[in-house]
C-alpha cells in the first residue's frame, strides 16, 4: 500500500516551549494508524500541523503526495480532521450542517446528496439528521462532527478522540465506520487515550511523549519488545523508560579524570580556604566587606558541594 502520510522531522515551539521535536513517521493507505500519548505529549500539535492549521518551525509532511507547506490547499482537499472541539452550527439541522460543509469543499449537489445519505446510514443518524443540531445530545453532535469532517470523501482521515462522550453502542458505530473507511483504502489516523480501542483497531501505532516519538510499530511487536500483556501496559512501560532516561540525562556528569571523591576533597578545601581568608581579613583589620565576601563564598561552596555530589553518578 502507498504512503498517504509521510511526516518528516516536524518541529513546533510555543514561546520557547518545544511542543513537538523532529517528529517523523509514515502511514499507509488501508490502515488505521494510532497516534498515542498522554496529555501534553504533542498529539494535537502534530495533528494541527499536518492539517495545515499551524505552520511548523521546521520539517514538513506529505499528505496524499502534497506538501503541507508548498501546497496547503491540496492537502485540505485530501484530509478530513475531527478535533476535540465538536463545533456544529446549532441553528441548522444535521443535514444542513453537512450540506454547508460539502458546498465549502465545492462538491456538486448530486454527489453531495449521495454522500450525505451514505454517511447518515454508516453513522446511524437517520433518526435525528433533519432535527436542529442544538437539540442533539453530545453523542449525536459527535456523530455529526465526524460526518461533517469526511463529507468531501478525503483519502486521509484524522480522528482526535472520536468516541469521547459516546455510549457503548454509538462508540461501536464509530469504530465500524473507521474500519469501513480502512477497507475502502483510506488512511485513518486515530489519536486516543483509549488503549483498548487502539489495540483493537490499529494496525500500527506511534507513541509520542514530550514532543518526541518513542516508537513506531505494530501493536504486537510493541508488546513483544516491552514484554507487556497488552498495549496499555506497553504504553506505560515506554513512558516510564523515557522518563527515567530523561532524568538520567539531566544528572551532572563529572569529567572522566575527576571522580566523586576527588571533587569532594577539592570543594571541602576550597570552602575551608575561603572561610579562613575571611577570618584572617577580620583579624588583620582589612575591610569588613572582605570578611563577609570570603565567609559567604565558603558557605556557598559547602552547600553547593552537597548539591553537586547528590546529583553526580557514582564512580564518574
Amino acid at each position: 500500500m502507498e504512503n498517504l502520510l509521510a511526516v518528516n522531522k516536524l518541529s513546533k515551539q510555543f514561546n520557547g516551549f518545544m511542543a513537538i521535536d523532529r517528529v517523523s513517521f509514515e502511514a499507509r493507505a488501508g490502515e488505521i494508524f494510532g497516534l498515542l500519548g498522554p496529555n501534553g505529549a504533542g498529539k494535537t500539535t502534530t495533528i494541527r500541523v499536518i492539517a495545515t492549521m499551524l505552520q511548523p518551525d521546521s520539517g514538513t509532511a506529505l499528505v496524499a503526495g502534497y506538501d503541507i507547506i508548498e501546497n496547503p490547499e491540496a492537502v485540505r482537499k485530501n484530509i478530513g480532521v475531527l478535533t476535540t472541539d465538536i463545533g456544529v452550527y446549532e441553528r441548522l439541522s444535521g443535514r444542513e450542517n453537512m450540506e454547508y460543509y460539502g458546498r465549502l469543499y465545492g462538491l456538486p449537489e448530486d454527489l453531495l446528496k449521495k454522500r450525505i445519505n451514505e454517511l447518515v446510514d454508516l453513522l446511524a443518524m437517520s433518526d435525528f439528521i433533519d432535527k436542529r443540531a442544538g437539540k442533539y445530545s453530545t453523542g449525536m453532535k459527535q456523530k455529526l462532527a465526524i460526518a461533517r469532517s469526511v463529507v468531501h470523501d478525503p483519502k486521509v482521515i484524522i480522528f482526535d478522540e472520536p468516541t469521547a462522550g459516546l455510549d457503548v453502542l454509538a462508540s461501536q458505530t464509530v469504530m465500524r465506520f473507521m474500519q469501513k473507511e480502512k477497507s475502502a483504502g483510506k488512511l485513518v489516523i486515530l489519536s486516543t487515550h483509549e488503549m483498548n480501542d487502539a489495540e483493537k483497531l490499529c494496525n500500527r501505532v506511534a507513541i509520542i511523549h514530550k514532543g518526541t516519538i518513542l516508537t513506531v510499530d505494530t501493536v504486537e511487536l510493541i508488546k513483544e519488545k516491552t514484554q507487556a500483556n497488552d498495549l496499555e501496559e506497553a504504553f506505560v512501560k515506554l513512558l516510564n523508560d523515557d522518563r527515567n532516561e530523561r532524568s538520567q540525562s539531566a544528572v551532572i556528569k563529572l569529567p572522566r579524570k575527576m571522580n566523586k571523591k576527588k571533587l569532594d576533597i577539592m570543594m571541602r578545601i576550597g570552602a575551608i580556604v575561603f572561610i579562613v581568608l575571611g577570618f584572617l581579613s577580620s583579624f588583620l583589620a582589612f575591610s569588613q566587606t572582605l570578611f563577609y565576601v570570603f565567609v559567604g563564598l565558603g558557605v556557598f561552596l559547602s552547600i553547593f558541594r552537597r548539591y553537586v555530589l547528590r546529583l553526580t553518578k557514582p564512580g564518574e
